[in-house]
């Protein structure tokens, strides 16, 4: 595992996580996530949520096995975004990396990506600005 690929995985997915707070326990998923990544972080009212990410993308909601996928760039995906994979959001964070929510509306599925990259231009969707974060809940 490289450099940016560790820092990704602690960024974004080690805080809470329930296997362990750093990448000691790091198992290659299908992408560079880590694939033993469990969101460990409860709290009333919210439910279950992933400590490391930014708010909007940090709630799992009902959905209790979305997980996190990290590519190095939006062309390395193994994805096909169209209709029945649509960005729902999409946000350039202070590391400069474009973290998207979406949906596979045909069978309810919701997901995460982060993308490495600043790829804000060639993702078609809402984009959340920092105003947009803190204002939520």
């Amino acid at each position: 595992m490289d450099k940016i690929v560790k820092e990704a995985v602690e960024r974004y997915q080690c805080p809470g996580c329930v296997e362990g707070s750093d990448t000691s326990c790091y198992e290659k998923g299908d992408n560079l996530e880590c694939k033993k990544h469990c969101a460990g972080t409860f709290s009333p009212f919210i439910g279950t949520f992933f400590l490391g990410m930014p708010k909007g993308f940090d709630r799992l909601g009902p959905y209790k096995e979305i997980k996190i996928s990290i590519f190095r760039s939006l062309k390395e995906s193994d994805w096909d975004y169209n209709k029945f994979n649509v960005f729902v959001w999409k946000y350039l964070d202070e590391h400069g990396n474009t973290i998207t929510r979406g949906l596979s509306p045909r069978i309810n599925s919701p997901w995460i990506h982060i993308f490495l990259e600043n790829c804000i231009k060639d993702i078609d969707c809402m984009e959340l600005t920092d105003k947009d974060l803190n204002e939520m809940d």
